[in-house]
């Protein structure tokens, strides 16, 4: 089993400041060391690597390797503002712009419970604000106000790659009753009981709120809070092989995102606001 290669940040005994630049594989990087947890993010998409309260295995997984250019596989990548194919232009990226663009840290604090941090990006007429609040558990928060003078199409997802033991011992429930749609046959499905994901799974559920991720392998629940998202995703690639990611670091990951506009694209008025929340908290 892989370690999270963002760990080795944290590897020195010496006492470090809570927030810290570095360069890792040709990104940017914020390592953050507090008392109650460790993270990194990536300025590149203002994407959350690694999470890891104190005394816990980590959340959340990342890839060994990244490519030299374009997106990184893992934490928690913003898709913006479409996330899967872009429904009309082939040529353009898989998940939007959002991820591959650098964003401005405008504000990075900390207290007794934890950092708060505020990334935003300004692109043509869109203001996008990723608030973050980490400590013994996790909250992000996205918005996004369209600014120009003509309705336009929104659809957007946190797509988390949680970090788990094994993912043939790992159990998703909360799902039970949900509708949606499994994208690898193509057709309607309705969970029934616990969702289990061997050999792989990309279903889209009309679902918002809780779930519990049992990880049987690393003995331990979280909870998972897609918030009043219109869509839950559960995504896991299978046998089928991912670029640059070896086999043993499949099996380490599960995908559970919150997501909106997938279905049918959101719609914004000039000066409305989209938001989208995923949270998440070890279950006692």
């Amino acid at each position: 089993m892989h370690e999270q290669p963002l760990q080795r940040f944290f590897k020195s005994r010496r006492e470090q400041p809570v927030f810290q630049w570095e360069r890792f594989q040709q990104r940017e990087v914020l390592v953050i060391d507090h008392p109650l947890c460790q993270a990194v993010f990536s300025r590149q998409g203002a994407q959350l690597l690694h999470f890891q309260p104190r005394g816990q295995k980590p959340w959340l997984w990342c890839a060994a390797k990244w490519p030299q250019v374009g997106a990184i596989r893992g934490g928690v990548p913003v898709c913006w503002p479409w996330y899967g194919r872009h429904p009309s232009e082939n040529a353009w990226p898989s998940h939007g712009w959002a991820r591959l663009i650098d964003w401005k840290l405008l504000e990075s604090s900390s207290d007794e419970e934890g950092v708060s941090l505020h990334w935003r990006l300004q692109l043509c007429d869109w203001q996008v604000d990723l608030q973050a609040r980490l400590g013994e558990s996790m909250d992000l928060r996205l918005s996004t106000e369209h600014q120009d003078s003509e309705p336009c199409q929104l659809s957007h997802a946190l797509h988390a790659y949680w970090r788990i033991g094994d993912v043939g011992e790992i159990a998703l429930s909360g799902l039970e009753g949900a509708e949606g749609y499994d994208q690898l046959n193509r057709q309607a499905c309705r969970q029934e009981g616990e969702l289990r994901v061997e050999g792989g799974c990309q279903r889209v559920f009309q679902h918002e709120g809780e779930l519990h991720l049992k990880d049987h392998a690393w003995q331990r629940e979280l909870c998972i809070d897609t918030g009043d998202s219109a869509d839950t995703v559960v995504w896991h690639p299978g046998h089928r092989p991912l670029l640059g990611v070896s086999w043993s670091e499949v099996m380490g990951f599960v995908c559970v995102e919150a997501a909106s506009g997938g279905t049918d694209s959101l719609c914004l008025a000039p000066g409305e606001r989209a938001h989208l929340s995923l949270q998440a908290r070890a279950s006692a």
